[in-house]
């Protein structure tokens, strides 16, 4: 059975959340407990593509945009996991959610993690996908990509269809505060 337009249109907004203008989408209405949806880093929920409305249709899926990624514009402060932990947590509390299903993704992951450490009683199951627990775990090839992203990193992005479908983003200011977080030794 298909379902009308309007009923498939996510519910989107902007919350204040902790100096930021952080927004979201709401897919979905079932379930009692929600599913989170953190995205990876550079991109935004846009990279669940038809993941999101799948899960949709059996669970209310809310996917907020985290600092400075796609929709969600950036404030002066670094980035940090610790951050966008308690940036998602006041973000749930504002929407009267006291305990959620948290997946993430790569950033998102970490992201979930520190929530699940910071705030467990917010989290009911945590699924991350593509994170590293150790800053050694990473290939050497990486940890040195990771020591070269910067400012400079951003130019082929910004040629890009994602710049096209975020223009509002500061890919110089992403790249650059990414690498900053990303050379940062953790275990």
């Amino acid at each position: 059975m298909d379902m009308d337009m309007n009923e498939r249109a996510p519910q989107t907004g902007y919350a204040d959340v902790n100096g930021l203008k952080m927004y979201y989408e709401i897919h979905g209405k079932g379930g009692e407990v929600p599913l989170v949806l953190l995205h990876g880093g550079v991109v935004g929920i846009l990279m669940f593509g038809p993941t999101l409305p799948a899960l949709a249709e059996s669970r209310r899926v809310i996917a907020p945009e985290l600092q400075g990624h796609a929709r969600t514009a950036d404030i002066d402060r670094p980035l940090s996991c610790e951050a966008m932990a308690d940036d998602v947590a006041a973000f749930l509390a504002q929407l009267g959610i006291a305990q959620a299903d948290v997946l993430g993704y790569s950033l998102g992951g970490a992201a979930a993690l520190q929530l699940s450490i910071r705030h467990p009683e917010m989290v009911r199951r945590l699924v991350v996908v593509s994170v590293g627990i150790k800053h050694t775990g990473s290939f050497p090839e990486v940890r040195a990509e990771f020591a070269r992203m910067d400012a400079a990193s951003a130019a082929p992005v910004q040629q890009s269809p994602l710049a096209e479908m975020y223009p509002d983003v500061d890919w110089a200011n992403l790249f650059s505060k990414l690498g900053a977080l990303l050379r940062q030794e953790y275990d």
